[in-house]
């Protein structure tokens, strides 16, 4: 298990992100991770009010690689103010002793959202296809959805069955 790390610790985070999750934060993560030192110890500071999930992966996945890569290399996530949706996607890719919140944060946790117009019409046989195709959107996206919650929730006391009851609501924690 890693050492507890100490507010001196955060004093010069090597990344810093603030804003929306998109690929202009992608590119401003890439840019610093590779400028970050090699070894030791690398704090992501984040603040955000959301943004896309499947960027949050994105980035996720990128702290996933490189701490399986470069174990001497230790990847910290900071979170700060708040970190709503896609934020909570992506704290959810740092290891459980790798999070930590200044005071007061708040993460919020929810259900993807999803806005969309079905429309079918033509012969019936035809109008199937559409509909599947949707249904397994939804399917997909509630499985990658609930992926990311278990990653969250893993190694605490907080169930899967109370996130899926409070997450359609938007669930607000408190650090």
């Amino acid at each position: 298990m890693a050492r507890p790390l100490t507010a001196r610790d955060f004093a010069c985070p090597k990344i810093l992100l603030a804003g929306t999750v998109d690929y202009a934060m992608y590119d401003r993560f890439r840019q610093q991770l590779e400028a970050a030192p090699a070894t030791g110890l690398v704090v992501t500071e984040l603040s955000t009010l959301g943004g896309d999930p499947e960027v949050a992966r994105m980035i996720g996945e990128d702290i996933r690689f490189h701490s399986e890569d470069r174990p001497d290399r230790r990847l910290v996530f900071l979170g700060k103010a708040a970190i709503y949706s896609a934020g909570a996607t992506l704290m959810s890719f740092f290891a459980r002793e790798n999070r930590y919140l200044t005071r007061g944060t708040r993460v919020m946790i929810h259900e993807r959202k999803m806005e969309t117009v079905l429309q079918v019409c033509g012969p019936l046989t035809s109008c199937i296809a559409p509909v599947k195709a949707l249904l397994h959107e939804l399917e997909h996206s509630i499985a990658i959805q609930n992926e990311g919650f278990e990653n969250l929730i893993r190694g605490s006391d907080i169930t899967m069955d109370e996130v899926l009851q409070r997450a359609p609501d938007n669930w607000y924690l408190e650090a």
